[in-house]
C-alpha cells in the first residue's frame, strides 16, 4: 500500500513542505514511514487504529532488528502524523501519543583535534580548481559550522565579504547568518578565480565539474575521500568538521549560548552533547598534566 493512494498521508504531506518547510529528505522519508505503517496494518481505516496497534508495529519494527535510533524516528513520523489530523479535525485522539519512544544511548560526536583539521584541510591539491574548490568546501565547513546540506545551499550573494559572514539556511529554511573567517574566504576567492567561466548554475558558490550545484552526496564522497589521504580515523564524517567546529570553540573559551546561536540549534540541550565531548578532553589533560591525578 502506496501513501500515494491515502489522501491524509497527500494532506500531511503538503503540509510538511508548505506550512512546516521539512525539506525534500525529511518528507521523502516521512512518506516511507508511513507507507510501512499503512502496509502492516493492511488498512487505512484512521478512525480504528488504536494505540495497541502501533504498539504491534513497534514490536514489529524491533523483530527486524532495526536501531533504536530509526524505530524511534518512525514513531516520531507518526506522532507528528496524528497530530496533524487531531489539529485538522480528522481524528479525536492522537493514539501514538502515548506510546513511548525508545531509550537512545547517547553518542559522543566524532570530531577532530586541530593538528589533523589543518591537515585534512591542506590535502586537496592546489594545481587544478576542482583542489581548489574541495580546499575552499573545506574551509567553509569548518569556518562557519555549517551543514552539508547548507553549504551546496550557498550562493555567491549569500557570502558577504565585507562583512565576513555568510547566509546559511537551515533545517525548515531558517535563516542565520554565520561568520566566515579570512582564512576561508582567501580559499573561495582562489577558487573563484580559477573556476570554469561557464556554467549551468553560476550563482552557486560550490559546482560539480559538470557546471551544476555540488550535491549532498558528491560533498560526502569527496570529504570520504580525503579522509582517507590524510589517514584520519575511518569514524570521521562529513558533519565532524561540524562537531570540530563547535569543540573548538568550546575549548578556547565560547559560551555555549553563542555555540548553539553559531549552530543553528533551535534547543540548547542539543548543543550540550558538546560540554561532554570538552569535559572528556578536560579530564584527559588533567590526568596527564596533573602531579598527583
Amino acid at each position: 500500500m502506496t501513501t500515494s493512494t491515502i489522501p491524509s498521508v497527500q494532506r500531511f504531506l503538503r503540509y510538511l513542505s508548505t506550512e512546516r518547510n521539512a525539506s525534500d529528505h525529511t518528507c521523502r522519508n516521512y512518506a516511507l514511514d508511513l507507507s510501512q505503517f499503512f502496509a502492516f496494518l493492511a488498512h487505512h481505516r484512521l478512525a480504528i487504529i488504536t494505540p495497541l496497534e502501533i504498539r504491534r508495529f513497534v514490536a514489529h519494527l524491533s523483530t527486524r532488528q532495526l536501531s533504536r535510533r530509526t524505530i524511534a524516528r518512525k514513531l516520531s513520523c507518526l506522532r507528528s502524523f496524528f497530530r496533524f489530523l487531531c489539529r485538522e479535525g480528522t481524528l479525536e485522539h492522537n493514539p501514538a501519543a502515548a506510546i513511548p519512544t525508545p531509550r537512545l544511548d547517547k553518542r559522543l560526536p566524532s570530531f577532530l583535534d586541530e593538528q589533523q583539521v589543518t591537515r585534512l584541510l591542506e590535502t586537496p591539491a592546489k594545481s587544478k580548481w576542482q583542489g581548489l574548490r574541495d580546499r575552499a568546501m573545506l574551509e567553509t565547513l569548518y569556518s562557519t559550522g555549517a551543514r552539508v546540506s547548507e553549504l551546496v545551499g550557498l550562493d555567491l550573494e549569500d557570502l558577504d565579504e565585507i562583512s565576513g559572514t555568510v547566509m546559511v539556511r537551515g533545517k525548515g529554511k531558517k535563516e542565520r547568518l554565520c561568520p566566515i573567517g579570512e582564512t576561508a574566504l582567501k580559499t573561495i576567492r582562489a577558487y573563484m578565480a580559477k573556476r570554469p567561466t561557464k556554467l549551468r548554475v553560476p550563482y552557486a558558490i560550490f559546482v560539480s565539474q559538470k557546471g551544476t550545484r555540488l550535491t549532498v552526496r558528491q560533498v560526502d564522497r569527496l570529504i570520504a575521500h580525503y579522509v582517507q589521504v590524510a589517514q584520519l580515523p575511518s569514524t570521521i564524517s562529513p558533519h565532524s568538521l561540524r562537531h570540530s567546529f563547535a569543540t573548538h570553540l568550546l575549548e578556547h573559551g565560547a559560551d555555549l549560548r553563542s555555540v548553539q546561536e553559531l549552530l543553528g540549534h533551535s534547543s540548547l540541550s542539543t548543543t550540550q552533547i558538546y560540554t561532554h565531548v570538552t569535559a572528556q578532553r578536560l579530564k584527559k589533560v588533567y590526568d596527564q598534566a596533573h602531579p598527583r591525578a
